[in-house]
């Protein structure tokens, strides 16, 4: 196998249309392409040609013999996607997908479509990305923080740089000339829905599923009890979290819940902080790291092994990382599943657990212990959480487990849209392939569009926005096409966007006010040997950006000075 897909993939996609031989799947437009995993490459059909390398926007396809040892592994995963077949078997060409072109009336009208998108993460980015493709689109991005890049740049684990590598793709769309940033101005409190609609023909929602569902158990709410995505917040500096009170001087550490981000947060918690010093770590999180007294993190589940929510690559990029260990019940547990499974990845997860240790010996480092079969019950402790209480799942037996932080990571919601139809049940905006629609009688609701997770709901990865983007993107172009959006000539002229949102929101930062932003925490972290030291104070932040407004508005003033010679 010449090149292998490794643990950092985010299921971008831009690697299946670079290859030239469709090696790597599941793409884009196949049916298992929004749940898997990972990417895989074709041993047998890869004809080494590094297409794919210079195409991954996060580094994760090395050639394999420049794999390391925590990466040997992903070898086996990727050819174990596809069957067994004689080494000259090709597989049939992919289908890709056609990029979105806008029609030849269209560009006959000279009538630019004008796009609001709400939100600045993957969702959001990937579809501006699909709406420049076309030549005649103006993109507009509106973001609540004077930071754009959502949970790339706030929920992803710091020792996760390759993954947060995705933002050079996004930096790229940014420097579009028919892309503009309004950042700093939340809509629904600066901007209303209608507002927006008279200034664009769609408004794009692509706000993610901000809030984590919450266990309903007694004790949860007591000091040292939280979420793990609060925590995965606090440590990546989102100014929304940076006053967390996070207590890391007990020992154990519980995470009631086992998927991806139950694992960031525990190999975190777990990491060297010298490890994590060489990282875009927020400075608090890392000053609290070197103090922390953590010596394990407990991840309890309620099901058994077979059931677990994490993924093979993380739960590989993890054992690789961290020492992690099993009771000698859940081996047992393990090897029952083993015995039963017919599905080939959940037997390669269980094949891994296999082969952890018992957690017998004495630990020279702080530990992981993934734990099955635990249903939370309530949260013990009198003025902090002292311990959690369990019973064995489908029994009556209980267990305690101590612990100084008590963490859930349960899953996430969306939350309500001012001005749009919402879905409680779900937790989604109700919606037809991203056109949204009112729920009662499943007509779509004029110029309102949603991508991401507000659309589909928590599931997939970073890349898988992707392809959720490019459905939103093409039912939004076919319905301008048709003539459904609103006329151009009942739009607003471009000149009033600015003046309005400067009246709602003065402190608006703009594309070069985030360039400012973002080069002062390079700057910061090169210091000393960081990728970046992130600003955690909005304030901070502003004053930066606004540093680098003067030289901006010099050409506005001159303009204002001759206009008023000529007058």
């Amino acid at each position: 196998m010449p090149h292998v897909i490794t643990q950092s993939c985010c299921n971008d996609g831009s690697c299946v249309f670079a290859c030239p031989v469709n090696c790597i799947h599941p793409s884009p437009d196949e049916p298992g392409y929004a749940s898997a995993e990972m990417l895989y490459i074709d041993p047998v059909a890869c004809v080494d040609c590094g297409a794919c390398v210079s195409a991954c926007p996060v580094g994760a396809i090395v050639p394999d013999n420049k794999l390391d040892l925590k990466q040997l592994p992903f070898v086996e995963i990727n050819a174990s996607f596809y069957p067994d077949r004689p080494v000259d078997e090709k597989l049939p060409p992919t289908s890709k997908l056609a990029p979105v072109l806008p029609a030849a009336e269209v560009r006959a009208r000279r009538e630019p479509l004008t796009v609001a998108i709400v939100g600045s993460g993957p969702a959001a980015m990937y579809a501006a990305d699909e709406l420049l493709v076309q030549s005649n689109v103006r993109v507009n991005v509106f973001e609540k923080l004077p930071t754009p890049y959502g949970l790339v740049r706030a929920g992803v684990a710091p020792d996760h740089q390759h993954t947060k590598r995705v933002t050079e793709l996004f930096d790229r769309v940014a420097g579009h000339r028919r892309f503009q940033f309004y950042l700093n101005v939340e809509v629904g409190k600066h901007l209303s829905h209608a507002e927006l609609l008279d200034h664009h023909h769609a408004v794009l929602y692509a706000v993610g599923a901000p809030d984590d569902r919450r266990l309903d158990i007694d004790g949860m709410g007591l000091p040292g009890t939280g979420t793990a995505t609060e925590l995965v917040a606090w440590i990546n500096g989102h100014p929304e979290y940076a006053d967390l009170p996070v207590d890391l001087s007990h020992e154990r550490v519980v995470i009631i819940g086992n998927g991806n981000v139950a694992l960031d947060v525990a190999r975190v918690l777990t990491a060297d902080p010298d490890d994590l010093a060489r990282t875009d770590i927020a400075d608090h999180a890392l000053k609290a790291f070197r103090k922390s007294a953590v010596r394990e993190v407990v991840i309890a589940a309620r099901r058994g092994p077979a059931h677990s929510a994490f993924t093979l690559p993380e739960l590989v990029g993890l054992t690789g990382s961290a020492d992690v260990v099993l009771d000698p019940d859940d081996h047992q547990r393990v090897v029952e599943d083993l015995n039963s499974v017919s599905d080939p990845l959940t037997a390669q997860k269980l094949q891994i657990l296999s082969t952890l240790g018992d957690g017998s010996t004495p630990a020279s480092r702080p530990r992981i212990r993934l734990a099955y079969g635990l249903t939370p019950e309530r949260v013990l402790g009198e003025r902090r959480a002292a311990a959690v209480e369990f019973s064995v799942t489908g029994t009556v037996e209980t267990r305690a487990i101590d612990a100084g932080l008590v963490l859930t990571s349960i899953g996430y919601r969306g939350k309500p849209i001012r001005d749009l139809p919402f879905d409680e049940a779900a937790a989604v905006v109700p919606n037809d392939g991203g056109r949204v629609v009112e729920p009662g009688t499943g007509q779509p609701v004029r110029g309102a569009y949603v991508a991401g997770w507000i659309k589909r709901g928590p599931t997939g990865f970073i890349g898988t926005n992707k392809s959720c983007s490019l459905q939103t993107v093409q039912a939004l172009v076919a319905d301008f096409n048709a003539g459904v959006l609103t006329d151009r000539a009942a739009l607003a002229k471009p000149a009033a966007l600015d003046e309005l949102v400067a009246a709602r929101q003065p402190a608006v930062v703009d594309a070069t006010g985030w360039r400012a932003i973002d080069a002062a925490e390079v700057a910061r972290g090169n210091e000393d040997g960081r990728p970046r030291n992130k600003f955690t104070d909005v304030a901070d932040m502003l004053v930066v950006a606004a540093d680098a407004r003067p030289a901006r508005s010099r050409a506005p003033r001159m303009r204002d000075r001759l206009a008023r010679l000529w007058a």
